[in-house]
């Protein structure tokens, strides 16, 4: 499923990618994720259309860090999950360590169905629990789908009766029926308790734990299976709840083909021969190409070209969509991540995609002046796909800023703006905007005279000058010994003057001018003059008055488990913060606290690890 060339020579998932496969009579749509941090936004969208999803931990490292993050995220949109502990052919792969994991770190409550027969490189197969089968794969048919089944050997049948005896007072909590027979000592059927396990899958209660290693395809069909009876079909699921754009009241879609069209857009991809992809999840009803759909948060309609089946980068056209499948869209122009379309008589409107802010930024140049010209285009390009990618150009440093999710986010980001768009750019630290102001009350006075022959130049100013909340400028000047005319030349030389402070050349702010007294004359006085006369006096004036620094601060919330708050908090003392207050909960702390901006470029990546990955932070201008 990774297709790009930055996923095969990392050897990670870096976008999500899509694809249709067909188990016992059932068609399963997949998506595949990153499990890497920076790439996270590829999680959250999928989740946000899924109906089920598989979570694969490594049964050598157990729950890392991201495995959190992807569990929150599944929690906030409610998706029922299956629990696939693989690599246990791996040296140090422990089965019941990671199940102990996933209880302490996700506060989850596992249902384990399988466990594994043999320990790391003597791994045959696994043992069902409810069934009381072991599935054997033989040594040399690594890659075959065919296993054996057979008894559970001698030495396991203890530890089996265990996690059974488990299953039963998990499904009565879930299940009346079921606890009634548990009491009564009556028998329960496998039946009955695959339909607890389902339910209580379903409703989120438990989470079912399987085994395996895929390399060697041992545990995977077992896995399927447990997807088709555990994990919900699009009839299984409640209604999905909009609201109609016109009326503003909420409405509701069955998950049916016999229900009028809708659908969410959640990933928008540019191909290189066809041309941009919307990708689709149909919620409701169906479509067929060359039809006309009605996009409720844009109120625009427009026309379906193509409709393209894909597996990761291949594709297939298929003449129709329904209920339930996940398609990507040729011909839909204005239509972007998180939009809603549907048909045009019956408007609806499903709730917005929730986008994480972005941590890190750079700035980034093009190395040439043929580069200048295509990089607006390519950044663009890239940020209409990920929309974690935000770009913006600082007017006052001239440099275009690209913000992202992570170091190698922005990394990759820069990587493919060559290969795809072969435009080189250099990246680098963004410039922090400081100001300067002044601390005390100075009066200051500015001639501005010049004399060549004929008419000369003349202009005098006094001015008094001091700190205030904003700037201000006042007249305070009687008798006329200034024209009322010149007094808009004399705020204006001001104003230019303020844009250069005295200590480093950055700008003035947050102070009050007044002026107070000066002179002209008839015949040499000028606007001109004037303009100069003002400047000069601020200039003179502002460097006497105790200049001063100032630089961005910002407000930071960090949440890191308690076992690392020392470290945090170190760091951040390292970097000129301010504590202002922590609070703890679900074994997490909260820490609030204010940080000058040019100590924190960088702070993800130092963050990450302090904290192994598991502590995150946001932040706004203080």
């Amino acid at each position: 499923m990774d297709w790009m060339v930055q996923e095969r020579e990392r050897g990670i998932t870096i976008q999500s990618a899509a694809t249709t496969s067909y188990w016992k009579d059932c068609e399963i749509n997949i998506i595949d994720t990153p499990g890497h941090v920076d790439f996270t936004m590829e999680v959250e969208r999928s989740l946000r259309i899924l109906d089920g999803c598989v979570v694969i931990f490594d049964g050598g490292n157990g729950v890392e860090p991201q495995s959190e993050t992807v569990w929150r995220q599944a929690n906030r949109y409610h998706v029922p999950r299956l629990i696939f502990v693989n690599k246990m052919d791996r040296v140090g792969a422990d089965f019941e360590d990671t199940v102990k994991q996933i209880k302490k770190k996700l506060a989850a409550k596992p249902l384990v169905l399988q466990i594994p027969l043999g320990k790391e490189d003597k791994l045959m197969g696994v043992i069902d629990i409810l069934e009381e089968k072991a599935y054997i794969w033989e040594e040399e048919k690594t890659t075959d789908m065919d296993y054996e089944t057979g008894e559970v050997p001698d030495e396991y049948k203890a530890e089996v009766k265990k996690y059974k005896d488990e299953i039963f007072e998990k499904m009565a909590e879930v299940d009346e029926s079921i606890m009634n027979k548990y009491v009564n000592g009556e028998q329960v059927t496998i039946g009955e308790l695959k339909a607890a396990v389902r339910k209580a899958t379903i409703s989120c209660s438990f989470f079912p734990v399987f085994c395996g290693s895929s390399f060697k395809n041992r545990g995977v069909q077992p896995l399927l299976d447990a997807v088709v009876d555990y994990l919900p079909s699009p009839a299984d699921l409640q209604e999905i709840k909009g609201i109609n754009p016109f009326t503003g009241k909420e409405e509701s879609r069955k998950h049916s083909i016999e229900e009028p069209f809708s659908a969410l857009a959640f990933k928008i991809q540019v191909d290189p021969f066809i041309g941009r992809l919307v990708y689709i999840r149909v919620y409701s009803g169906k479509i067929e190409s060359g039809e006309i759909v009605y996009n409720s948060r844009k109120s625009k309609q427009e026309r379906i070209s193509r409709i393209m089946r894909m597996h990761a980068n291949t594709r297939a056209e298929i003449k129709e969509c329904k209920t339930g499948d996940i398609v990507a869209i040729v011909g839909l122009k204005e239509t972007n991540t998180g939009d809603t379309v549907c048909e045009s008589k019956f408007p609806i409107s499903f709730e917005q995609m929730h986008f994480p802010e972005p941590v890190i930024s750079v700035a980034v140049e093009p190395k040439t002046k043929a580069d200048s010209e295509k990089l607006s285009y390519a950044l663009n390009r890239l940020s209409e796909e990920d929309p974690t990618l935000r770009l913006r150009f600082d007017e006052e440093t001239s440099q275009t800023i690209i913000s992202g999710m992570g170091e190698l986010h922005l990394e990759i980001a820069v990587d493919r703006l060559k290969r795809e768009f072969n435009v080189d750019a250099r990246i680098g630290n963004p410039q922090v905007a400081y100001r300067e102001t002044i601390t005390r009350k100075v009066t200051e006075e500015s001639k501005y005279i010049k004399q060549s022959g004929g008419r000369g130049q003349y202009g005098h100013v006094e001015i008094e000058v001091e700190p205030a909340p904003a700037f201000e400028f006042n007249d305070k000047t009687k008798g006329g010994c200034i024209p009322k005319e010149y007094i808009p030349a004399i705020e204006k030389g001001i104003i230019e003057a303020m844009e250069t402070g005295p200590l480093a050349g950055y700008p003035l702010i947050d102070m009050k001018v007044n002026l107070i007294y000066g002179s002209y004359h008839e015949v040499d006085s000028s606007e001109m003059a004037f303009k100069m006369a003002g400047s000069f006096a601020l200039q003179a004036a502002t460097k006497k008055a105790g200049p001063i620094l100032l630089e961005p601060i910002m407000k930071i919330e960090v949440v890191t488990p308690e076992e690392f708050i020392g470290d945090v908090m170190a760091d951040l003392s390292a970097r000129r913060g301010k504590i202002e207050s922590m609070e703890n909960k679900n074994a997490l702390c909260n820490i609030n606290g204010t940080v000058p901006l040019a100590q924190i470029f960088g702070y993800a990546t130092t963050l990450r690890s302090l904290s192994q990955g598991r502590a995150n932070y946001s932040m706004e201008p203080a």
